[in-house]
């Protein structure tokens, strides 16, 4: 997590901090629908590397946007699902997808 002095002074900076690699956007896409586990981001995210993802993962998870479940099971079950914090993110993830239908419109892709 962030501390106070490292964040950026420009909001859009500090943003771009904490959910501006493509990893971390696709992952918040995924996970606005439901709870993920980690081998079904990892299948589904086509060309992320377990490294990339579980870093990912953690980091999302320190700054307080993704929650890690463990459930008490034989095997072990992890599930990962956004916080409050992750689910206020969801309008930026929705005004992107609309602005890139909306390109794909123009380039005659849809």
């Amino acid at each position: 997590m962030l501390t106070k002095e490292e964040l950026p002074a420009c909001p859009v900076a500090t943003t771009v901090a904490l959910i501006g690699s493509k990893w971390k956007l696709l992952i918040l896409r995924n996970l606005k629908g439901r709870a993920w586990r980690f081998n079904e981001l990892k299948k589904d995210l086509n060309g992320i590397s377990q490294k990339v993802l579980r870093d990912s993962l953690r980091s999302m998870e320190s700054d307080g946007i993704v929650i890690r479940t463990v459930y008490a099971e034989v095997p072990p079950r992890v599930e990962y699902s956004l916080s409050t914090l992750g689910k206020s993110m969801l309008p930026i993830i929705d005004v992107m997808a609309e602005w890139g239908r909306n390109y794909q419109k123009q380039l005659g892709k849809i």
